[in-house]
């Protein structure tokens, strides 16, 4: 008689235990073990806990290859759901298997677990194996779908999927609790108080092991709920017209105040944290080092010689590095929208900015529009004030556009959730690139699900808020695809193209190339553990299979992007891990945790314009400023946003940390606890570098980078 020791971890999580019958059967190289309920007495499968038990065999069964865990009814009770984490099997001769689990099994089913070591598809020759990798994969894939939203975006997850898995009874999935109030004649449903409307039979299938967990959810809505409320009780979401004055603005949160929301409200208008903004501001990308104008922007020395003094000329500064270029010009064919009723406008300007001696971004001239002439003056420094306030207010809502719909969602979001969908779809869950990459991918299709039922979809918060409103936002992303690059993806490339990688106190830069480098020594350790030679890599077709779904699914197949469609030497596949790691938690970090910090105060971010760009200087006046800024309702409804999206709910995992022991092996081991230890240290050199600056900048502290996106 042969006895197998068996320790079985039920999740901590809220719900996680389980009444129904948990039986398992042990398979290895020389037979399987007969089917045996696990059962002791009192309950056996609480949240939390940690049980053992005993499976006798008649003989050996030689090394283990599978754990089969059977979920059935037990007497009367509906069927639940069950969190395990994991089951260790000990042998008899004391040999200790480890069945990494981390799911929710949900109904009356049976699910197969391999052992923790990882293992390609070339390291498994037993039939028995691969046939399980196949169906594994084949079942993934017929539960996540790819669906086209809209011409020229990535494909993205179809959420119908799970509901035709429920009706076809293929899997037993848990339909999500919605908590609402209110509703329509259209079926939607919203919070009280908020403007979001929620598309509610989008959400009500979601596959079990990608939805926000109830912690989560509940701490989303006590997120959002005060706000909409405040903002309700005061009537500012139903005010329409103009502000009567910008000190009024400093009410709408002001019990959401934080240290950079109050910085950025006193020194907004100041041409230095204008410069600064693209820099360390929530969209650090877009600025260009130049060594000639273009010939669409004639800014003339004579123009700028008052700000660049006489020690110096334009030419000068332009050989020196000096001078830097905002091009918004894929603004210029933007479709507009109304809001109120009444017609809103958008500019595509051109933002020409000075690194001065003492090291500050200043703005040297702002055109607002991509074609020169009379009726599209060069605004400057030397203008009138509210001249000059007002281009470059102009200025703030291009970048509040692009910001939002393509370096923050599309780059972000969309992608990420593309790389999440061919993970799911292509790599089984012994597969070691699967478990590297399963921590980054964690909430990103139930964001992005939500998102589409409440930002994307019609008459959503886009619709209601933006100056382009939904199809506006649509030509954006697939124009923006249409231009992304490889070279725009990895940090260190996008650094050296765009020519700043000697810029003083870039933040953003400095601490992103730190994380990035961390990334790089983890990755790096643990494909070559896995992939020693190039042969392992162009050999291993569930990888090779992976990178084309991406290449053909979220970068459309485009050849020009400069995306791989394969994979053939390690250190290939380590730039892409690093950039997709990279960019699903720092890169998301550093574009949507300081929204509400540099939005709260709204002319520093508008979503929308309501007169057209001034074809004239010396007409702008404090009257007509703010009637050009959105609207209250508008304003208070986009800010409402911007506090939401800035609040990380709880349930949280920063980058780094996997709770999840996917990895069984020492050697990924001791590469997850180095990574750890490299980003505790980059930790403390930023939290000691901003104890030096007026304006910290902690949004790539590691400590506060979510592992993946999920909000």
């Amino acid at each position: 008689m042969a006895v197998y020791r068996l320790c079985v971890t039920t999740g901590p999580y809220l719900r996680a235990g389980t009444l129904d019958n948990i039986s398992v059967t042990l398979v290895g190289t020389c037979g399987e073990s007969p089917k045996q309920r696990l059962d002791r007495m009192g309950r056996d499968f609480a949240p939390g806990s940690v049980q053992k038990y005993k499976v006798r065999c008649s003989a050996e069964l030689g090394e283990l290859l599978l754990l089969r865990v059977h979920k059935e009814r037990y007497a009367f009770f509906r069927k639940d759901s069950w969190y395990c984490s994991r089951i260790c099997v000990t042998q008899p001769d004391g040999t200790v298997s480890h069945f990494p689990c981390y799911q929710w099994i949900e109904g009356y089913c049976t699910v197969e677990l391999r052992p923790g070591t990882a293992r390609t598809i070339c390291q498994d020759s037993l039939p028995l194996l691969l046939d399980h990798r196949t169906r594994e994969l084949r079942a993934r894939q017929e539960c996540y779908r790819w669906k086209i939203y809209a011409p020229g975006f990535p494909r993205m997850v179809d959420v119908n999927s799970f509901q035709e898995m429920e009706s076809d009874k293929k899997f037993a999935l848990t339909k999500t609790t919605t908590c609402v109030d209110q509703g329509d004649s259209s079926g939607n449903r919203y919070l009280p108080g908020f403007p979001m409307k929620i598309d509610i039979p989008s959400l009500m299938y979601m596959e079990p092991n990608i939805r926000y967990s109830a912690t989560k959810t509940i701490s989303l809505l006590f997120n959002a709920i005060p706000a909409s409320l405040g903002m309700k009780l005061r009537g500012l979401l139903d005010r329409k017209g103009s502000w009567k004055k910008l000190d009024d603005m400093q009410n709408i949160f002001w019990c959401h105040k934080t240290f950079t929301t109050k910085y950025v409200t006193e020194h907004w208008c100041e041409d230095h944290f204008f410069g600064y903004q693209y820099l360390n501001g929530v969209n650090p990308v877009m600025l260009h080092c130049i060594s000639s104008l273009p010939s669409k922007l004639p800014v003339t020395n004579d123009m700028v010689a008052p700000l660049l003094g006489q020690d110096t000329c334009l030419q000068t500064e332009l050989e020196r590095g000096n001078i830097f270029l905002a091009d918004y010009w894929i603004l210029a064919e933007a479709p507009t929208h109304c809001l109120n009723g009444r017609p809103q406008y958008v500019a595509a300007p051109l933002c020409l900015l000075w690194l001065s001696p003492q090291g500050a971004l200043v703005p040297l001239a702002i055109q607002l529009s991509q074609t020169p002439g009379p009726d599209s003056p060069i605004f400057l420094p030397t203008d009138s004030e509210w001249d000059w306030l007002l281009a470059k207010t102009w200025v703030r809502n291009s970048e509040f556009l692009v910001h939002e719909n393509n370096t923050h969602f599309l780059c972000t979001h969309l992608l990420c959730e593309a790389f999440a969908m061919a993970t799911l779809r292509q790599l089984p869950l012994c597969h070691p690139i699967y478990k590297l990459l399963l921590p980054h991918t964690r909430y990103t299709l139930q964001v992005n699900t939500i998102a589409r039922a409440t930002l994307l979809n019609p008459e959503g918060l886009v619709d209601q808020v933006t100056s382009i409103g939904r199809q506006g936002l649509i030509y954006l992303m697939s124009t923006g695809l249409a231009h992304f690059t490889y070279t725009n993806f990895c940090l260190p490339d996008s650094l050296r193209a765009r020519g700043v990688l000697a810029i003083p106190n870039y933040h953003y830069r400095d601490d992103g190339l730190k994380i990035w480098v961390a990334i790089e020594s983890f990755v790096s350790e643990i494909v070559g553990y896995y992939y020693p030679s190039d042969a392992s890599v162009q050999q291993d077709s569930e990888l090779q299979a992976w990178v084309g779904e991406i290449f053909a699914q979220a970068f459309l197949g485009r050849e020009s992007s400069g995306f791989p469609s394969r994979l053939c030497t390690p250190g290939e596949m380590v730039k892409f891990l690093t950039a997709i790691i990279f960019n699903c938690s720092a890169q998301h970090a550093a574009v949507n945790s300081g929204q509400h910090d540099f939005g709260a105060w709204m002319p520093n971010a508008p979503s929308s314009m309501r007169q057209p760009p001034p074809q004239t200087k010396g007409t702008t006046t404090l009257k007509t400023y703010l009637d050009t800024l959105p609207e209250v309702n508008i304003s208070c409804n986009n800010l409402l946003l911007f506090w939401l999206v800035s609040q990380e709910p709880k349930d949280q995992r920063p980058l780094g940390t996997y709770p999840d022991e996917h990895f069984t092996e020492e050697a990924p081991r001791q590469s997850i606890a180095a990574f750890q230890s490299r980003l505790a240290q980059i930790s403390r050199d930023i939290q000691e570098r901003n104890q030096g600056l007026a304006l910290p900048y902690t949004y790539l502290d590691p400590l506060l980078i979510e592992n993946s996106v999920s909000i």
